[in-house]
């Protein structure tokens, strides 16, 4: 079984990649294969609602300009998905709203590509705005009819500066019950 996670942040290892570390540590305990893969630096561009991944039907969107199409085979043949962002202006960051557009038109337009897949979502906010962040995740899994496992408290956690949400004892522990969660239903899924 493999996880990847998609660190929608603009920041390369900050709070958010710490965040999926920590979820996927149970689930590197539990024999799962994880890969992250960081948008920052990217530029994954909009979706243009151009339709031709309905027309075309080839699992592929037309932009060929940046890697989304590569990041959507890594999720399609995945078993499961982290989506993670910081919290900008009270939602998820542009990159990651990007792909979430794209990729969703994508694997909708083939089939419903994610469909039954387990999905997570993680968010990282400074002081507010993060439930928004965190539902704008969850909408994107559950228009996927992705499978979405629950943790002790909502999947965020609080810091501003790089490494601060490591301290975030509570957001620690909740990214690990998380991972928990998430490596018994891949594992409840698989037999």
């Amino acid at each position: 079984m493999k996880v990847i996670a998609i660190n929608g942040s603009a920041r390369k290892d900050g709070n958010t990649a710490s965040l999926i570390q920590h979820v996927f540590a149970p689930l590197q305990e539990a024999g799962i294969e994880t890969e992250m893969i960081q948008l920052a630096g990217l530029q994954i561009r909009g979706c243009t609602a151009c339709m031709q991944c309905f027309a075309k039907k080839d699992g592929r969107c037309v932009l060929t300009r940046d890697p989304l199409n590569d990041i959507v085979e890594k999720m399609v043949a995945a078993d499961g998905i982290i989506l993670g962002s910081p919290t900008y202006f009270a939602d998820i960051t542009a990159e990651l709203k990007a792909l979430i557009d794209r990729s969703g038109m994508v694997t909708r337009a083939n089939g419903g590509q994610l469909r039954r897949k387990v999905g997570a979502g993680v968010a990282v906010a400074r002081r507010g705005g993060v439930m928004h962040a965190l539902q704008s995740i969850q909408n994107y899994f559950l228009i996927n009819e992705m499978i979405i496992p629950g943790s002790n408290y909502w999947n965020l956690a609080f810091g501003r500066n790089s490494g601060d949400v490591d301290t975030d004892t509570e957001g620690v522990a909740t990214m690990t019950r998380l991972g928990e969660n998430m490596a018994w239903l891949l594992e409840k899924i698989a037999r």
